[in-house]
């Protein structure tokens, strides 16, 4: 009876121990799990600022900011994700949105955001692309630094709006058919329309091998509160993979104009297209060219420009870019003269 006493007895002081002992492990991973949960939830912050310098023998010679981005982006559920960017060289918001993706052949975006036109406005963002300044086209004609009606649009070749997006035929982690179909205000970006109508894109993408996309965009809106017409279309190509890309655009549009006490309201044609080709010599180092040329209104000869680029892009680590770019400007424009201008930027990544 006794052995069977001191028996039991140890087995309970045991059994207490181990309670002891497993408890605080048990707290552990309780604190363990919820401190994760918190910080899964917690958005990825991202971001750079690009520091530029441009002369000109036009008599520019100036230093400025160029961009100072901060990007949040995170998942809400596994298939709802967001994004948003501020700009504070400029203090506003860039992009804003929820991206449901429940289907890879289709997604839906809500918000303010790139609008899928042309193969550089959303393939190529600034950290991405081969030179420091957009090609004429992109940036006169989808809202760069666009003049409609006497208004200067400069949003950023963005809009407020939504968008269904996906990929079909999937091949080697890439779909070879692409598409995106949107609906937006088309009055500029953190901008509430202005007028009853909305405005429309849809652009085809195609990937028939990998690195190769042929692109086929088209934009009608009608602009501001006299309805000023706002078309634009495009094609294009692009190969980019290993250390060559090459890629050109054509873009051309219709851009109405509003009456006044002389003139009636009517409306202008524009034209333009780039070519471009890159050689990535090392992995940090490229060098490209581009020609880049514009006719603002079809109808005058005399409204092209026509600008001869040479980049070289070099990236000596992770978080710093440095770009140099040389421009030969031809104007046909009587009251511009040719000009050569060089920049240099530096971008900064965190």
């Amino acid at each position: 009876m006794k052995r069977l006493l001191l028996l039991l007895a140890t087995l309970l002081v045991a059994t207490t121990h181990a309670r002891q002992t497993e408890a605080p492990a048990a707290a552990d991973t309780t604190r363990t799990t919820t401190r994760e949960k918190i910080l899964s939830r917690l958005p990825d912050i991202s971001g750079y600022l690009q520091l530029k310098y441009d002369w000109a023998d036009d008599g520019t010679s100036t230093f400025l900011v160029k961009r100072v981005r901060v990007t949040l982006a995170g998942d809400i559920l596994p298939t709802l994700d967001y994004r948003i960017q501020v700009e504070l060289a400029k203090p506003q918001i860039v992009d804003a949105y929820l991206h449901y993706k429940p289907f890879t052949e289709l997604n839906v975006k809500l918000g303010q955001y790139k609008i899928p036109f042309s193969i550089e406005n959303t393939e190529y963002a600034p950290l991405k692309f081969e030179f420091i300044d957009y090609p004429l086209a992109l940036s006169r004609m989808m809202g760069i630094a666009e003049t409609v009606g006497g208004k200067q649009l400069s949003a950023t070749g963005r809009e407020l709006g939504l968008t269904l997006s996906g990929g079909l035929f999937e091949r080697d982690g890439y779909a070879i058919v692409n598409y995106d179909l949107g609906v937006y205000n088309g009055a500029g970006i953190n901008t509430k329309d202005d007028n009853k109508s909305k405005d429309i894109a849809a652009r085809l993408m195609i990937k028939p091998v990998a690195g190769l996309i042929l692109a086929g965009s088209y934009y009608r809106g009608e602009f501001g509160p006299h309805y000023l017409e706002r078309t634009r279309y495009g094609a294009g190509a692009c190969y980019d993979r290993g250390p060559v890309v090459v890629r050109g655009e054509w873009i051309g549009g219709t851009t109405g104009t509003p009456r006044t006490e002389e003139i009636p309201a009517g409306s202008f044609d524009s034209s333009g297209w780039y070519v471009m080709g890159g050689w990535r010599v090392a992995r940090n180092f490229m060098a490209a060219l581009r020609y880049d040329t514009l006719l603002a209104d079809t109808s005058l000869r005399r409204s092209r420009q026509t600008n001869y680029t040479i980049g070289l892009t070099w990236q000596p680590v992770k978080y710093l870019r440095c770009q140099l770019n040389y421009t030969y400007e031809d104007y046909k424009i009587a009251s511009k003269y040719d000009c050569n201008s060089l920049s240099v930027m530096f971008s900064g990544i965190f």
